[in-house]
């Protein structure tokens, strides 16, 4: 981990509880300045627990939070000032116009009108909204009220800014888009702290990031580096005639490091998927398709949250 003194965030034995229940239970983490910082996890798993203590929008329990080297018990108006918050619902003022948006928000930090007239035109250029400037918001597009929300919270020129599920909802071509725009703010050297159930979009954007499941941290790391240590370089995924599956009597034992059984399909997770497949046609294997690809950060995820759907 990064020294204090490097920790934009900082929490130590960070909780926070809703009366008998537990949303977060006691984690540390320290998010570095620069860069991006991932919160993984699956729905109820304490990640926009986590984020609204961050943004200053939920008490703190109990344990130790430092967002900018302040206290949010005591220093919420600050901390505020210097970030900017992306929410997983955009709250757009539907009856003021694209810039206007951009605009009536920065009166809210105090922003001249000549500076928030600029830096609106700076934004909309950066997410390629210039042309839809005096346009409405409500007809927008999904993917562009996303990327308004953006530029909204950009308009203060925050140290961090935290992105609550960014992309959801939004098509392929919509989330691309806006990945690269992300991508582009942290070339710019800003900090970001996104929450994300998209594994790819992790992978994507995230330099660190720590896996929650059931209010606590169950690993940290980079992309790379939990993939290592969680799983294998390839994956083979195998479907079975239904008629063999339960009468193969260990004929896949020792083809891989570790084999899981699902529904539908059996995975192995092995460093060559080549060679295990190999060994399966040798066996004699009955096999109706195969897939040899890399191990993902979704094969991580799965392996520490469980692949039981949770409401």
């Amino acid at each position: 981990m990064p020294a204090a003194s490097d920790a934009l965030v900082r929490a130590r034995s960070l909780t926070k509880r809703f009366n008998a229940f537990t949303a977060v239970d006691g984690i540390d983490f320290e998010v570095p300045a620069g860069g991006s910082f991932g919160f993984l996890g699956p729905n109820g798993a304490g990640k926009t627990s986590t984020m609204r203590m961050i943004a200053c929008a939920s008490p703190v329990t109990s344990g130790e939070l430092r967002v900018i080297g302040m206290d949010p018990r005591t220093d919420a108006r600050e901390i505020k000032a210097r970030l900017g918050v992306v929410p997983q619902i955009d709250n757009l003022d539907q009856e003021l116009t694209v810039r206007e948006n951009l605009e009536m928000y920065a009166r809210y930090f105090d922003i001249p009108a000549a500076v928030a007239r600029q830096r609106a035109s700076e934004l909309l250029e950066f997410v390629q909204l210039a042309e839809r400037a005096k346009d409405q918001v409500e007809p927008l597009s999904g993917g562009m009220k996303r990327r308004l929300t953006i530029a909204r919270a950009l308009i203060n020129e925050p140290e961090l800014v935290i992105l609550d599920e960014p992309t959801t909802g939004l098509d392929p071509q919509a989330r691309h888009l806006l990945w690269e725009r992300l991508y582009q703010l942290k070339r710019r050297g800003a900090t970001l702290i996104i929450t994300t159930h998209y594994m790819d979009e992790a992978e994507q954007l995230c330099d660190r990031l720590v896996v929650m499941d059931k209010a606590r941290i169950v690993a940290e790391g980079s992309p790379r580096q939990l993939i290592d240590q969680y799983s294998t370089r390839e994956v083979l995924e195998l479907r079975l005639p239904d008629a063999d599956r339960g009468r193969r009597n260990g004929q896949l034992d020792g083809l891989a490091d570790r084999i899981e059984e699902l529904p539908d399909r059996t995975l192995l997770y092995t460093d060559d998927g080549e060679r295990a497949l190999d060994a399966v046609h040798a066996r004699q294997i009955p096999v109706e398709s195969a897939l040899v690809r890399r191990s993902s950060l979704e094969d991580v995820f799965l392996r520490l949250t469980g692949r039981t759907l949770v409401e």
